[in-house]
C-alpha cells in the first residue's frame, strides 16, 4: 500500500473529506475534525491510536522503529505510523478505522455521518 491508496481509503469513509489547513499539510477530516494526517510524501500517517497516551503507547512498544509519538498532539493519543514499514497493511487500515471511529464518537450527534 502506498500513500495514495491510504489517502483514498481514508476519504472513502462516510463524511470524510480532504483539507489542507496549513500549507503543505494534507489531512482527512470528518465534519470539522481531523482523523488522519498525511505527511512526508505518503510515507507516514498520523492517527489517533488510543483514547489516551497509555493506549497509544501500546503501538510504540509493538513497532518501536515504525511508530512514534506525534509532535504537538501526541499527549492526546496521536501517533505517526510509517507506511511500508514493519506495521502490516491490515493493521494500518485497522488504525485508520479506529482513528475515524474515535473522532466520530466525539462529534455531536447532529454532525455524525
Amino acid at each position: 500500500m502506498d500513500g495514495d491508496e491510504l489517502r483514498a481509503y481514508c476519504l472513502a469513509k462516510p463524511g470524510a473529506w480532504q483539507d489542507e489547513p496549513w500549507e503543505g499539510d494534507v489531512v482527512a477530516k470528518v465534519a470539522d475534525k481531523i482523523f488522519a494526517f498525511f505527511g512526508g510524501g505518503g510515507d507516514a500517517v498520523g492517527l489517533k491510536c488510543g483514547r489516551n497516551r497509555d493506549e497509544a503507547d501500546e503501538w510504540l512498544h509493538r513497532y518501536p522503529d515504525d511508530v512514534a509519538v506525534m509532535a504537538y498532539i501526541g499527549r492526546s493519543g496521536w501517533n505517526t505510523v510509517k507506511v511500508g514499514g514493519a506495521v502490516p497493511e491490515e493493521e494500518i487500515l485497522e488504525l485508520v478505522d479506529a482513528s475515524y471511529d474515535l473522532v466520530v464518537s466525539k462529534l455531536p450527534k447532529s454532525k455524525r455521518p
